[in-house]
């Protein structure tokens, strides 16, 4: 039986989607010339993304699922012998992250959400990678974080070069979390790469506070990166309505949640908290009012767009771009730049290749990637 126009257009668009490493568009930004790439199609929620190597980027769907991809071939392997996870509204597996000693230790951290008494809380583990399996699985901070509510989980991970492990926790839809130290809501953790609590961290003597906690007063921060050059810890988080947060973190600051916000409340054009500043809290590098609704952050290193070395890059969910913020030598938010628009995607998850090519996730389940247009001629799609 011949095919309708309809049918054949249709059969078309599903095998373009089968095809790996296709090139969408080249486009020019303010500061770079970039290609835009699919490479994969088909998966769950893809939460995070970390290169194990040239040839392997690791994936994690929220729905539990942990994935690693060929970039060679482009083939999936689903690996074996993941935990157990809580997978309700916002929780789930969620960020993958690798530290600098990767290649001798071969450590890779994950964040999820485990069921404890049903409730969701915030695992902060990690495991070896053995063939098609995830393997010696250590649980090191199981976190007091919940509440009644799926929501405002986090959470992304990142290393420092000193052999310290952060990770960010939502206030868990519970505002008072976020001025609370008895409890990990809220904050921005700081460990040991094996889990053990630092002597200096801020609050270690403090009676009544966790020592764990570097920072506090956050309200669902996805986003998390380390600047190795200028020593700067730095994340991003989502305000209520309006009042999302670029924040240079530094330990032991209150980062003002929920006492002082640009945001308004849901429910009507009222100001959250008593203002938007306060003596003893926090003021953002850089705040977005409408909120962009951030996923993600990535502190760019310049390997393969130089113009672009030291920007700081975030996933927007609501607003759908990919967020450019440039930073000073002061570390203070100069310019921003809103990419890839056009895709109408919820860009989710960011990762940076070892060649510097910037790779995104969406909440629809595809995996793009940046890379400069010069290298194009050479590429394998």
């Amino acid at each position: 039986m011949l095919m309708s126009f309809k049918q054949l257009s249709v059969s078309l668009a599903l095998l373009l989607l089968t095809i790996d490493a296709y090139a969408l568009d080249v486009k020019q930004s303010q500061a770079s010339p970039y290609v835009l790439e699919i490479i994969k199609d088909g998966l769950g929620v893809p939460w995070g993304m970390v290169f194990l190597s040239e040839d392997e980027l690791i994936i994690t769907e929220r729905s539990g699922g942990i994935i690693l991809l060929n970039m060679t071939s482009y083939q999936l392997k689903r690996l074996k012998a993941a935990p157990a996870i809580y997978a309700e509204g916002q929780g789930g597996m969620l960020d993958v992250a690798v530290a600098p000693d990767y290649k001798q230790s071969g450590w890779i951290y994950f964040t999820f959400v485990r069921e404890q008494s049903g409730k969701g809380v915030t695992v902060l583990a990690r495991a070896r990678l053995k063939g098609s399996s995830l393997t010696d699985w250590q649980d090191l901070l199981v976190t007091k974080s919940a509440t009644d509510t799926d929501y405002h989980y986090g959470s992304r991970i990142a290393f420092d070069r000193q052999g310290h492990v952060y990770f960010t926790i939502g206030d868990r839809g519970k505002r008072p979390n976020g001025q609370d130290l008895s409890n990990h809501a809220g904050t921005v953790i700081r460990l040991k790469q094996n889990g053990a609590i630092p002597v200096d961290n801020p609050f270690v003597k403090q009676s009544g506070a966790l020592p764990e906690i570097w920072s506090y007063g956050h309200r669902n921060p996805q986003g998390i990166s380390y600047d190795a050059e200028h020593h700067r810890l730095w994340s991003i988080e989502h305000g209520p309505r309006g009042g999302d947060e670029i924040n240079q973190i530094m330990p032991g600051k209150n980062y003002g949640w929920p006492v002082i916000s640009y945001g308004k409340e849901y429910w009507g054009p009222v100001a959250v908290g008593e203002s938007t500043h306060k003596r003893g809290m926090e003021q953002p590098v850089k705040q977005y009012t409408p909120s962009i609704a951030p996923g993600s952050l990535l502190f760019y290193s310049g390997k393969a767009f130089p113009a672009w070395k030291g920007n700081l890059f975030a996933g927007a969910l609501k607003l759908q771009h990919l967020n450019r913020v440039v930073l000073d030598n002061e570390g203070q938010a100069i310019a921003e730049e809103r990419l890839l628009s056009s895709l109408h995607e919820r860009i989710r998850g960011l990762a940076e290749s070892p060649q510097g090519w910037i790779y995104l996730s969406t909440d629809s389940g595809k995996i793009y990637r940046l890379r400069p247009v010069e290298s194009s001629s050479n590429s394998d799609h």
